[in-house]
Parts: C-alpha cells; structure tokens; sequence
C-alpha cells in the first residue's frame, strides 16, 4: 500500500511538472492575444479583406477591365451600386466595376506591403544582428552608414526611381524596400546589444562556435518576438506610402490599380455626386489601416515579457 502511494504521489508530481513545463512564451502570449478582443476582431477583419482581394475579382458579375456602356458618365444614378445591374459597389466615370477593381486595388496594396515589409525586416533585421554582435569600429561604421541613409528624403528617392526607371510594381517593391530597413535595423541592434553578452551566448562562444551560428542559431530566434511586433506595424506604412505614390499619379500602371490610385480617382467625383467612387476603396483603405494597428498593438501586449 505504502509503494502504491508512493507510485501515485509521483504520478501526481509528474503531471505537475509536465503541466508547468508546457506553458511557454509563445503559449503564454497566445492566450493573452486572444483575450484582446480589439487583436481578435481585427485579425478577422484582415482575413476578411485578405479573402476579398483574392476572389472578389472571381465573384464580381463584371471584371475590373470591362467597360459597361450603359453607364458611362456615372455622375447621373446610372452608376450607383446596385445589385440588379451586377455593379455590388457602383462604377466609375469610364463604367468598370467598382468592385471589381475594389478587390484588385485591395490585393495589389497588400501585395506592396507584405513584399515591402519582407525587404526591410529580411535586411534590417540581419543588418542590425551583425552590426550589434560584432561591434566596436564594424558597429560605429555601420551605424553611421544608418544615420546617412536616414538623413535622405525617403519620399523624394521613391519618386525619383519612378520617374528615372518607370513605373511597374518592381520598382514599387525596390524603391519602398530601399530604405524602410533602416528603423528595424536600429531596433534589431538594440536588442542584440543586450543579448550577445547572456550566459548561453557565452557559453556557445567559448565552445568555439562560429559568430554566424551564434547570429543564426542564438541572436535571431530570441528577436523574433520584436521582428513580428515590428512587422505588423510596418505593414500599414507601407500601404500609406504606396497609396500616396499612386494618389499621385506615380503607382501602378493601369489596367493595375491601387486603393492609392481608386482614392485618386474618387477624389475627383466628389464634385459630380458620385461619393461611392471615393467612400469604397476609402473604406476599404482606413478599415485595412486600423486592423494592422489593433494587431500589432496586440502582439505587443501579448509579447511583452513584463505582463507574464
């Protein structure tokens, strides 16, 4: 009877201890997320719009290229949204399907700003790993290269290498990707300054392991939880900075489009009337805006350390 309850004790130990040993940062941190209701609601918006972009084209009655005669010149209330006409959010001045062109303007802005972001945290985020474990005069130089290409108008050099280059969705991705490393690079570096010189980085070091391994295998995985928090937020500003290229005539080339380029179009038929040019791609635009905010202030809370 005694080995019995000694077998069960241990049996009840070693749940205990399986228990507190499966709670992890990133369990812990997605229980929190999912207590932010604003995080959860917003990522279902996203999916929601992501879903959109993908097969709205497929779902409308009418394409975004074609041109519905009937109601040309949609100034007049030929050109509202209707469901009996097929055009779900209305047509522009030309008569192509305003939701049609919704869902492909939609996919090309978050296309610009997962590929974007995907630049900058790629560069930035090894950029700033090597600049903060190496160090000394390699850091300071580093650093100051940072400072100079931060001191250029980021804004003047995308609209330099669209008028120099032409405009295509390459240069979008180049000229956009260019220079928004630079912030995740300080970040990054700041963090790896804190981290080359913890116990199990010495210890990797002093057992001969190489600085790239260490970089690879130690650095970047304890960085990940800023670089998503980061992401998240870099994602909306490069939507912004597409839509103002394109809102000024600088974007995609038709028969591409951009919520930039609708909102530019929109803008001009406030004077004739029809606001469902400009309330949809604008709604769709600041909805879009708002969710990546939410999220990423979400991922913030639920990844911060000091709220375990």
């Amino acid at each position: 009877m005694v080995t019995a309850k000694l077998r069960a004790g241990d049996l009840s130990r070693i749940t205990d201890m399986a228990e507190v040993k499966g709670r992890s940062l990133w369990a812990d941190a997605r229980k929190r997320f999912l207590l932010n209701k604003a995080a959860v609601a917003s990522l279902l918006v996203l999916m929601f719009i992501t879903l959109f972009s993908l097969t709205g084209e497929a779902v409308a009655p009418w394409t975004n290229e074609e041109i519905d005669f009937n109601v040309i010149g949609s100034a007049d209330t030929k050109g509202m949204p209707s469901l009996e006409s097929g055009h779900y959010f209305g047509t522009d001045d030309l008569g192509r399907d305003l939701f049609a062109r919704s869902a492909q303007g939609t996919r090309v802005s978050l296309m610009v700003g997962f590929v974007g972001t995907f630049i900058a945290v790629l560069v930035g985020t090894v950029y700033g790993a090597v600049s903060g474990y190496v160090g000394g005069r390699t850091d300071a130089i580093m650093m100051r290269i940072v400072d100079i290409l931060s001191a250029i108008p980021y804004m003047f050099v995308l609209i330099l290498l669209l008028v120099m280059f032409g405009r295509s969705m390459f240069m979008i991705f180049v000229g956009i990707g260019l220079l928004s490393w630079l912030g995740m690079a300080r970040i990054v570096r700041g963090q790896t300054l804190s981290l080359k010189h913890k116990e199990y980085i010495e210890a990797a070091r002093a057992s001969g392991v190489s600085s790239w391994k260490i970089i690879l295998r130690h650095i970047l995985p304890n960085l990940l939880g800023v670089v998503v928090v980061y992401t998240t937020l870099l994602i909306p500003d490069m939507i912004m900075a597409e839509s103002f290229i394109s809102f000024l005539g600088l974007g995609v080339q038709e028969p591409l489009t951009s919520l930039g380029a609708l909102i530019a179009e929109g803008s001009k038929s406030i004077v004739q009337g029809s606001l469902w040019q400009l309330y949809f791609p604008l709604a769709f635009f600041t909805v879009t805006l708002y969710a990546f905010y939410f999220v990423g202030d979400g991922l913030r809370d639920a990844l911060d350390p000091k709220d375990r």
